[in-house]
């Protein structure tokens, strides 16, 4: 009998949540996806250090002597996501998500502009647009960047999505690809209402199901890849899922257990619910976003999540300059 991993990739793409390249080499998925909390933790293993300290001296020689370590080191921050993808994509088949700074989810050209660097990064070390996912937060000013970068051929991913109001934007604006956060909802229903959920129960694989069918009823382009799962349960009942980005653990259990797994979530199903269609417009969106405290809540949260790992790299970036030799002044 098959495990479920390579049953549930029979059905749906299966992607790596992580920076952790040897997890990426031993469950071979098709794409992988990082976040700010993972390229943190990914920079910190010694397995890495050859990484970061190759980003960070070659920041130090693009700065030139003048420049003090923590400018040094927020510079070497910018090119450090890209160079884990750059190595990521050397195992993977498909696409790396590499995410713009959570710093600037509510503004629309800052967010522009970060992709195209990111997007130039890539292309300068000849990797093609094709084989990226830039990775923006799903505030109404991130869903606007995403529908301008798509029209330059610049595909998405939108992250941090809670509600359906956020999926509907992002398919009105032609997004290649969203990842609502299952785990992430489970914890705060559990949280506001003391219960447990598992199963069909529970409120993240509700969310993804309603998105999952609302496109698919629509016939809408945008994919959905469920992320944030919290445990494997959550992953079977989403069986059928465009694609699942997936932590090592969970992946290791998946590989490890036999059993005949169903698929939950099919677009010919989905094709004969009964589904209201809702117009999506800033007033709409605002007024949805408002009514619904659990996105409201985890969407705030996961930017100040994201934003506060961001800090703490640079931070430990500025302490592992430090402890680099300095380059020799070349006498003249």
């Amino acid at each position: 009998m098959a495990n479920l991993l390579d049953q549930l990739k029979s059905f749906t793409t299966v992607v790596a949540d992580s920076g952790d390249i040897d997890s990426i080499k031993q469950f071979k998925p098709t794409d992988s996806t990082t976040n700010p909390s993972l390229i943190a933790a990914a920079a910190q293993m010694p397995a890495y250090q050859s990484i970061v300290d190759g980003v960070l001296q070659e920041a130090r020689e693009k700065a030139g002597d003048s420049a003090s370590d923590k400018d040094v080191a927020a510079a070497a921050f910018k090119t450090l996501a890209v160079a884990f993808g750059k190595k990521i994509l050397e195992i993977v088949p498909g696409r790396v998500s590499t995410e713009v700074d959570a710093r600037m989810s509510y503004d629309t050209d800052k967010t522009i502009e970060q992709a195209h660097d990111i997007i130039k990064q890539y292309e300068d070390a000849g990797i093609s647009r094709q084989r990226v996912l830039i990775k923006i937060a799903s505030t109404w000013e991130g869903i606007k960047a995403a529908e301008k970068l798509e029209t330059e051929g610049i595909h998405c991913n939108l992250t941090l999505l809670f509600g359906l109001h956020q999926a509907i934007a992002c398919a009105e604006a032609k997004v290649t690809l969203i990842s609502p956060f299952v785990g992430r909802i489970l914890d705060w229903y559990k949280k506001d209402t003391g219960k447990d959920y598992t199963g069909t129960d529970d409120p993240g694989v509700k969310s993804v199901t309603e998105i999952y069918n609302y496109y698919k009823k629509f016939g809408y382009k945008t994919v959905v890849m469920g992320a944030s799962f919290r445990n494997t349960g959550e992953i079977i009942e989403l069986a059928g899922c465009d694609l699942l980005t997936i932590a090592p653990k969970l992946l290791e259990e998946l590989q490890t257990t036999e059993g005949t797994l169903e698929r939950k979530l099919d677009p010919a199903k989905a094709a004969g619910l009964d589904i209201k269609k809702i117009p999506m417009d800033k007033a709409t969106f605002d007024k949805m976003h408002a009514e619904n405290r659990m996105a409201h809540d985890k969407l705030k949260e996961g930017i100040e999540g994201f934003s506060k790992a961001l800090e703490d790299l640079e931070k430990l970036l500025e302490k592992r300059l430090s402890e680099l030799p300095k380059p020799q002044a070349v006498s003249k």
